[in-house]
């Protein structure tokens, strides 16, 4: 691994002050970071350490009835909040289906949204276009653990389980840098690849993730997230899914690991699972219709399968459940 100095920040401005220097990076659990930067996915000539910024791993209530969760709080300690657990269970299903139980305890909330992709030939430094290449080697080779939707020219899956249920919960990015604070909405924070190859989220140099924020109207009502891996455990998602009925009726279903971002399911397909009553056939048609779009690659069309086996079983759950449950 290259040398790099280490620098706690205890302010926020010292730390935003800090990543505006070029080769800085910042350092949440580390778990993605340095085995990015062994890798060599990373190049940092210091690591600016976020966990010591006061109130940075806070969750608390927000005025308006939501949740704001701090970018340093952990994954463990969202997964066993009696106020996520209560209220977002979704969220705290994802974060307990993260990696180990050592990694949970490690790992923050913003650094799990800003990882890299698992690619394999970005991992192994095979040119391509997240590090600096002028095509997809995945279009053509290994393919097996990427894209069936939204993907092209780049076909990497974005690896974070709770950025799946975020975006069912429709949460709140946010950013802090050094010419302020900004507040994103989770679904414009992850950068499609055909926007731009080379970048995951809408951060700018210097911008860290400052907190999430749930809002109340996205607590209660019936609420899972479901993982298919590769092992039983400890694995990244082959799929996932959030799916949530609000108190007020509506639907929303989000798949994870099938795309370079959480992938919203269509409207109608979450309207019509919204009305309710639906039969064996009718949940077959909407999962077939929410993966109209799906382009498998040459190894990776078992996970349209997979896909559709949690579609299904979401759907299913989805329409026999009443608006208050």
């Amino acid at each position: 691994m290259p040398p790099f100095s280490y620098h706690r920040s205890t302010s926020l401005p010292d730390a935003l002050e800090r990543l505006a220097r070029d080769g800085a990076r910042p350092l949440g659990g580390g778990t993605d970071l340095l085995v990015s930067l062994e890798e060599r996915v990373e190049r940092a000539s210091e690591l600016v350490d976020l966990r010591w910024i006061p109130q940075g791993a806070d969750i608390t209530a927000t005025a308006e009835g939501g949740l704001r969760i701090g970018a340093a709080a952990r994954l463990a300690a969202i997964a066993r909040h009696d106020q996520v657990l209560a209220r977002w269970p979704v969220l705290a299903q994802a974060c307990d289906a993260v990696g180990t139980t050592a990694l949970r305890h490690m790992g923050t909330l913003g650094g799990n949204l800003c990882q890299r992709p698992r690619c394999w030939y970005l991992r192994a430094g095979i040119s391509c276009l997240k590090n600096g290449g002028t095509s997809c080697p995945a279009e053509g080779g290994e393919s097996r653990h990427l894209a069936i939707l939204g993907g092209g020219p780049c076909h990497a899956v974005h690896p974070s389980d709770p950025a799946v249920a975020l975006t069912a919960l429709h949460a709140v990015i946010e950013i802090a840098g050094a010419g302020g604070t900004r507040r994103v909405p989770i679904a414009e924070f992850f950068v499609s690849p055909a926007v731009d190859a080379a970048r995951e989220t809408v951060l700018q140099k210097g911008e860290i993730v400052a907190a999430v924020e749930l809002p109340a109207s996205s607590a209660g009502g019936w609420q899972r997230y479901e993982k298919i891996m590769q092992r039983g455990a400890w694995d990244f998602a082959l799929a996932s899914i959030a799916a949530c009925r609000r108190e007020d009726g509506d639907v929303v279903l989000v798949l994870g690991g099938v795309a370079p971002r959480p992938w919203r399911v269509d409207h109608s397909v979450e309207q019509d699972v919204a009305s309710g009553g639906l039969g064996v056939e009718d949940v077959a048609t909407l999962a077939d219709r929410a993966l109209y779009d799906a382009r498998p690659l040459r190894e990776n069309a078992y996970k349209s399968a997979l896909a559709a086996s949690l579609l299904r079983r979401a759907m299913t759950d989805l329409s026999t459940r009443l608006p208050g449950y």
